[in-house]
């Protein structure tokens, strides 16, 4: 089974494939992120793939074609070179913001020989439904279909290829100079058939609009520019168009530990990551996605009353129940099982949502002047909620299963959602609200101050009463609970630096042990580390932990401490979302000059 870091996104701005750098396409799930897949030999050898390679030996080299989600895998073999570029198809004419809209769930494979003569192999094993289905293979007008359970595909190409029971195969030559194109057509079974696309002018329209897209989001011009804008293209290849969803990852159960249980679904909307997300769409790409963004949260969440739970996560659609099950007959990623459908964190009650709710309005506060009424009362009622339970317990952002506690983020940001709210009243027409509100944040900072700061560490630490570190406390200069040179906060960081950090790389908390290093953990310290004034050592740390993303720019979730491999799922969007506000934070600190930095006031000025 290939390396999770093999592996190379391909998006439509519906679903999303993962193709590795022996051109297998491993994992597909068409028509959303969260749909069942077509092909998942990445969680089990006989899950399904396609296969498009050079008969015999080969090596390889990829990249992805400048300004877009299609990748380009070159293999040399002894006769010759060939190249393979793949894409999922977007909407015919897409341009700009107007991208995967109309997303027709077609994977376009083009195969052509740059020097020589190669000899191609073609292997087809769809298994829809997650491996559950075999097709049944057979001839069809423009091609050959693929039909078992809800799912029909219609396979198109250059070459004959012939049904070899429920798989489909070939092989053919070309010479230098020559191509071929193969199109891969799913519709679900109540869908009616489509004309098959012409696959070249498919390919070249796709990237075409890409490239449209990337040419409007070209404002960051900081340092690490590239990795940025990368970043900014993985983040809209994950968005759910229909919705304006982001999705965490486009995978389910890729293991945060090689042949462990920790292996969770992860192709949903988090709230609980808002703030962050909006301020990466916004410096990488413009406010319109960050407003969309937006929007799909608000509207999703409806109103809160009292009681009501606040969900800290949503389906690409806004559903709110993604109640979890296994799938027990899939082998998992080298053996890491279970593999899990649904994440049942949906349940967990985590008090921080409320912050990152609020601090996105705060962000778009200028660009929110037609605020609807219901908007404003979901609001109001986050406010109230964060004012009336910020003395209670809850699962904390690493939603971890073995019970609630007093975790310090949560007591953050509920600080920061009576903070926004406070600032936000006369747009929230809450002006009545604010003693409340005020006397509510000033008991939650004294509380913060006090039950938070370890005498024994000399640190914030991860939950009230608590001594172990945790690298989550970062975020405090960040959301501007305490500026970035406060004695306190430098503490806190000296002690992650010193006791969670090796090669760049932070473990979440004390005694992680074999755990991975969380990404987003190392790109929060970059940011801490240029608040205080520590700019050297932040680029230091920003660069051990890029250098570490794959070879076509993608991180993961997490990283092998020990032998540095890519762990956890992929590609994931919190990583890349890490990656921008760091790199946007060394850029406002060198362009300011050397000294602490003050927690820049969102949202930033034009360009």
């Amino acid at each position: 089974m290939a390396a999770i870091s093999d592996y190379a996104l391909l998006g439509d701005c519906h679903g999303a494939a993962l193709v590795s750098s022996a051109g297998s396409v491993d994992w597909w799930c068409p028509a959303r992120f969260d749909a069942p897949s077509v092909f998942a030999r990445l969680l089990d050898p006989a899950g399904g793939h396609w296969s498009i390679r050079p008969c015999g030996q080969f090596t390889t080299t990829r990249h992805y074609v400048d300004g877009t989600m299609a990748v380009r895998t070159e293999f040399r073999t002894g006769g010759g070179v060939l190249r393979v570029t793949d894409a999922l198809s977007l909407g015919a004419g897409e341009r700009g913001h107007r991208i995967g809209f109309t997303s027709p769930h077609v994977l376009i494979r083009h195969v052509e020989v740059l020097a020589g003569v190669v000899e191609v192999a073609v292997e087809v094993a769809a298994r829809p439904e997650y491996g559950l289905v075999e097709p049944v293979v057979a001839g069809a007008a423009g091609g050959i279909e693929l039909t078992g359970g809800a799912d029909r595909l219609l396979l198109t190409g250059d070459h004959d290829l012939t049904a070899d029971g429920s798989r489909v195969t070939g092989r053919f030559t070309l010479t230098e100079g020559r191509d071929a194109v193969f199109t891969l057509h799913h519709r679900s079974a109540a869908d009616p058939p489509t004309t098959p696309l012409d696959g070249r002018a498919a390919l070249r329209d796709t990237i075409a609009g890409w490239r449209s897209w990337a040419g409007l989001h070209q404002g960051y011009q900081g340092p690490y520019r590239e990795q940025v804008r990368r970043s900014a293209l993985v983040l809209q290849a994950l968005t759910y168009q229909p919705t304006g969803a982001v999705i965490a990852a486009p995978t389910t159960s890729l293991p945060e530990e090689i042949g462990g249980a920790a292996n969770w679904d992860y192709r949903f909307g988090w709230l609980r990551d808002g703030s962050f997300t909006l301020k990466a769409l916004w410096v990488a790409a413009c406010p319109d996605e960050a407003h969309r963004f937006f929007d799909w949260k608000a509207a999703s969440l409806g109103s809160v009353t009292a009681g009501d739970h606040v969900p800290i996560m949503l389906g690409a659609g806004g559903e709110r129940d993604l109640t979890e099950h296994s799938l027990a007959h899939l082998d998992g990623y080298q053996g890491s099982r279970p593999v899990r459908v649904g994440n049942d964190a949906w349940r967990q009650r985590q008090l921080d949502v409320l912050g990152e709710v609020m601090e996105c309005a705060w962000i778009l506060r200028d660009r929110l002047d037609d605020l609807s009424p219901a908007a404003s009362a979901l609001l109001r009622a986050l406010a109230d909620r964060a004012a009336d339970t910020w003395p209670e317990v809850d699962a904390g952002i690493w939603e971890g299963r073995e019970g609630e506690r007093h975790y310090l983020t949560s007591k953050l940001m509920c600080w920061v959602a009576l903070d926004r709210a406070i600032r936000l009243a006369p747009m929230l027409d809450a002006e009545a609200e604010v003693p409340r509100w005020s006397q509510a944040m000033a008991q939650l900072r004294a509380a913060i101050l006090d039950a938070g700061w370890s005498p024994s560490v000399r640190a914030f630490t991860g939950a009230f009463g608590s001594d172990h570190l945790d690298a989550g406390v970062l975020i405090m200069p960040i959301v501007g609970f305490l500026p970035g040179d406060d004695a306190r906060v430098r503490a806190t960081v000296d002690a992650i630096d010193r006791d969670l950090v090796r090669d760049g790389l932070v473990q979440r908390w004390t005694g992680a042990g074999a755990e991975g290093a969380f990404v987003i953990c190392s790109y929060w310290l970059v940011e801490a580390l240029v608040l205080a004034g520590r700019t050297d050592r932040a680029r230091q740390i920003f660069e051990l932990v890029t250098g570490r993303a794959n070879d076509v720019g993608l991180l993961s979730e997490e990283i092998d401490r020990r032998d540095g491999r890519l762990i956890g799922n992929f590609p994931q969007a919190l990583s890349h979302i890490g990656l921008i506000n760091a790199a946007w934070a060394i850029a406002q600190s060198e362009a300011a000059g050397d000294g602490p930095r003050k927690r820049h006031d969102w949202p930033p000025p034009p360009g």
